[in-house]
């Protein structure tokens, strides 16, 4: 069993699956407490389902991309059965991890979105080291900035381990603490070796839960 918070199909609003339809399955409970949280609602309660209450639920949607979230999915022991039945089901699965647990506890066909958090979010230091040794170049490693020592701290981060050797990775902006634009700027001035992403669905739905 797991304990879900919601099931929607949506638009995939970060990685480099932005645009494409895709159906979330939100997992209740997170170890984290980030500053710029938007999800703070999957922090507790949710419902226990079962994997095959899920797989009925997501193939209603009709969509064959699907991304486990949370909350911090891998908190939950069942994560990696659910994300191996969905792929034997056809579905291309992308798993967003906050970067504490370990992630080679996912099927390897997994695309893992791996949030390294900043000092700025207030939980810096909680990365687990090994998950690097874990990347694949079809995974993504996600970064939430909130201001301009964030930033400083990410490229040195990403140079000092190499990452965009390894896998795409992707700078975002805290939503109400740095703009798109700024952080846009400095990455052009300073050639950092990321892409910029930003929140397409709240651009186009903006704090509405469930989209």
């Amino acid at each position: 069993m797991l304990t879900v918070c919601e099931i929607f199909a949506s638009i995939q609003g970060e990685s480099t699956y932005v645009g494409l339809p895709c159906t979330f399955v939100r997992l209740s409970g997170c170890n984290l407490r980030c500053s710029y949280c938007d999800t703070a609602y999957a922090w507790e309660g949710g419902t226990p389902q079962s994997i095959e209450q899920i797989m009925t639920t997501v193939q209603s949607k009709g969509v064959s991309v699907v991304e486990i979230t949370g909350g911090e999915p891998l908190v939950q022991a069942e994560t990696p059965a659910l994300c191996a039945r969905l792929i034997d089901a056809g579905h291309r699965v992308l798993v967003e991890t906050n970067g504490s647990c370990d992630i080679a506890a996912l099927p390897p066909e997994c695309v893992r979105i791996v949030d390294v958090k900043t000092p700025g979010s207030g939980a810096g230091g909680s990365f687990r080291a090994e998950n690097l040794d874990a990347l694949t170049s079809h995974d993504e490693v996600k970064m939430v900035l909130s201001d301009r020592a964030d930033f400083d701290w990410a490229v040195q981060f990403v140079q000092a381990n190499r990452i965009a050797a390894r896998c795409e990775v992707i700078f975002s902006a805290a939503q109400g603490w740095l703009t798109a634009r700024e952080l846009a700027e400095w990455i052009v001035t300073e050639h950092a070796p990321v892409r910029l992403g930003v929140q397409l669905h709240r651009i186009i739905w903006g704090e509405e839960q469930g989209r």
